[in-house]
This record gives structure tokens, C-alpha cells and sequence, in this order.
């Protein structure tokens, strides 16, 4: 479990990223991580990972405090950050020096998660292109398995082929004894792949909430004529007018992770109040 609590942070003293942030993550889910640009999505997971320190607050992981890097802690992590660095080595020289300090890396399921991103293993890393390192530590975060796996913006450089694979793969390495966090701005890289929703927002987490739950609160839908007083949220598309309105049926509507993030931060309070109010106190 990954637990923050109190935590308070900024890059300069009279200007806070996150003020009192409490968060907790478990084992057994897939984390999306959506903010705006500069909400702090890359500083929380540097926190989050012991590579930043709070000015108050505290990030634990299994009840060790993140900021000291324990071996015991870090063989259990894997951190993917949204700039990364590749060595002068090929993959088999990479593995050979940095698969030891994971030991539950599993080589075999490495080299297939290669294949399957189309990553060649005899060049040298750093002469492929971004979009192959990329792929390349994404193989190699999964292939550790480790307990939490955090990665920052991970399709940035993908294109569209590389993405639809990275979905796939994530899905099939989720684990019950695994959590994978996922930030990303690219609200509709993470569609049909995440199952908890984290919206950073003002300083805060604003939403924190499974999907499914989302879904029992919340319906989906494009209206084509004219909005009813129902709707909490609506924007224009080609196709008519996307809208959110409670659920007031029980049926189930697929999540617009996308729309359900531009409602959010255009500062809708009906939204945010519906969606962290307790299930007993909701009525519609």
C-alpha cells in the first residue's frame, strides 16, 4: 500500500503544489493520474517514489517512508519517469546489469513484452528512437514485477499501433498483488485500461473514485436536442452535445474519462460534490 498523508510540497516556499494531500493506493488496481499541465502529476510521483521531499507530510510504501530508499522498498518499486535516460548498451547487456537488483524479474516474460512492442534487442538503447526506449523500460518496469509500478506519461512518443499494445499489456500484467499508477494528460491513452480515477485539481486530489462507481453515479450520454435542467455538464461535438446527468435509472453507462475531466476542471462543484459524496447520503 502506498500511502501519502498531510503532504504538503512546493518548489518555492510562498507557492504550493499540494497542500494536505492525502492519498492511499492499494494493491490490485490500475491508477489513472489525470491532471492540467502543471497541476504537479510528475512532482506527486516524485514524492510518491522517495525522489522529492515534502515540506511537511509524509509518503510511505508498505510502511516505509518513501524519502529514505530503502533496498527493501525500491526492489519492490519500479519508477518510469516522463524524460528517461537509456545507456550506451544493448538489451541483453542492460538486463545482464540491472535485473538483479528486482528479484522477481522475470527475463523470459521481458524479451516477449520486447516482441510484442516491436523493440529490436541487439541494437544499442540509446540509438533507437524515443518512442523505442520508451517501449523498451515499459518491457523492462513490467517485466520486474514489482509490487507498484508508477509511470509518467508512458505513451508520450508512442504512436497509435504502441498504444493500443501498451493497453493490452497493462491489462495482462495487472495482478492482485500489483498497483500501477498512470499519469498522463492524454485523457483518452488511459480509456479502457485504468479502473480508479485520480483527478489532481487545485492543489488536491478532487476525485478519487472506481469506475464502476462512476458509472452508478453518473450517466454518459450525447444529446441531440435541447438540454434538459438535468444535465450537470454538456460541451458541443460533431455528433451533438456530449452531456453528463445523474444516474437516476441504475443502467450503466461506459465512462467519457475525457469529458468527466473537462467538467472537472472548468470548476463544475456538482460533479465533485456528487461524485465524494458517501453512497447512503446520494439521492437523485
Amino acid at each position: 500500500m502506498i500511502q501519502i498523508n498531510g503532504l504538503s510540497f512546493g518548489y518555492s516556499r510562498h507557492s504550493l503544489l499540494f497542500q494536505n494531500l492525502h492519498l492511499t493506493l492499494r494493491e490490485g488496481h490500475i491508477y489513472g493520474l489525470l491532471g492540467k499541465n502543471g497541476a504537479g502529476k510528475s512532482t506527486l510521483l516524485k514524492n510518491m517514489v522517495g525522489l522529492a521531499y515534502p515540506k511537511s507530510g509524509s509518503c510511505f510504501i508498505n510502511g516505509q517512508s518513501a524519502a529514505k530508499r530503502l533496498p527493501q522498498v525500491l526492489q519492490e518499486l519500479y519508477f518510469i519517469p516522463e524524460e528517461i535516460y537509456v545507456p550506451p548498451l544493448t538489451a541483453e547487456q542492460f538486463l545482464a546489469r540491472t535485473a538483479g537488483f528486482y528479484p522477481q524479474f522475470n527475463a523470459t516474460a521481458f524479451f516477449k513484452y520486447l516482441q510484442e512492442f516491436d523493440v529490436p534487442t541487439g541494437i544499442i538503447l540509446d540509438k533507437l528512437s524515443f518512442g523505442q526506449q520508451k517501449k523498451f523500460m515499459i518491457a523492462f518496469g513490467l517485466a520486474s514485477n514489482t509490487r507498484y509500478l508508477i509511470m509518467d506519461e508512458p505513451t508520450n512518443g508512442l504512436d497509435i499501433p504502441s498504444k493500443v499494445q501498451f493497453r493490452k499489456i497493462m491489462a495482462s500484467a495487472l495482478t492482485e498483488d500489483r498497483c500501477m499508477v498512470i499519469s498522463t494528460h492524454q485523457v483518452r491513452d488511459l480509456d479502457s485500461l485504468i479502473d480508479t480515477i485520480l483527478i489532481l485539481h487545485n492543489q488536491e486530489i478532487v476525485v478519487n473514485q472506481e469506475l464502476d462507481r462512476i458509472a452508478e453515479q453518473l450517466t454518459f450520454t450525447t444529446l441531440t436536442g435541447s438540454v434538459s435542467q438535468s444535465v450537470i455538464y454538456a460541451e458541443d461535438s460533431v455528433r451533438g452535445k456530449q452531456a453528463i446527468l445523474p444516474n437516476t435509472t441504475g443502467s450503466y453507462s461506459k465512462v467519457d474519462l475525457e469529458l468527466l475531466f473537462n467538467a472537472i476542471i472548468s470548476g463544475n462543484q456538482n460533479i465533485t460534490q456528487l461524485l465524494n459524496k458517501p453512497v447512503y447520503e446520494q439521492s437523485f
